[in-house]
């Protein structure tokens, strides 16, 4: 995998999978709609993908040797793979009760994360355990935070 390529699927899984357990979570926290949380993923899977892929086009632009065509890899590699890891969140959610959906998201989530950590890190030769549990441990704050947002929202019903 060319290093343009794996930089817009490293970024567009992390942030699918980081995003969207997120928005999940916050909303799993206020609400046990299902149409509310599908509406939340669909949102995640189309306008951040497109922010994202915009974001990732506009900072490969930055540099002033990159080739087009690398641009363009990074650019759409992180629009379809935030796309397609963020609407992997739907399974669950479509066939399960809200709660349950959000465990198995988790479960989901933390897999991918964890997998595509320990690869990086083995490709980088770096301790691979190291690298799992520094991004284990940083996803798990960012969706506990958003866990007491919610909680907080929730007490303005």
């Amino acid at each position: 995998m060319n290093s343009y390529l794996k930089k817009g699927v490293g970024f567009g899984l992390t942030s699918g999978v980081i995003t969207t357990l997120s928005m999940l979570i916050g909303l799993s926290t206020i609400s046990d709609s299902r149409a509310v949380v599908i509406g939340g993923i669909l949102s995640i899977a189309i306008a951040d993908a497109a922010s994202d892929a915009l974001g990732m086009h506009i900072a490969e632009e930055s540099h002033e040797k990159t080739e087009e065509k690398h641009i363009w890899t990074a650019t759409l590699s992180t629009f379809f793979s935030k796309f397609i890891f963020a609407m992997t969140f739907m399974v669950p959610v479509a066939l399960f009760e809200i709660k349950t959906a959000v465990i198995i998201s988790l479960i989901w989530g933390f897999l991918l994360l964890t997998v595509f950590s320990y690869k990086i890190a083995l490709d980088r030769k770096e301790n691979p355990v190291r690298a799992v549990v520094e991004h284990v441990v940083i996803a798990t704050v960012v969706l506990t935070v958003i866990h007491l947002t919610g909680k907080l929202v929730k007490t303005f019903e």
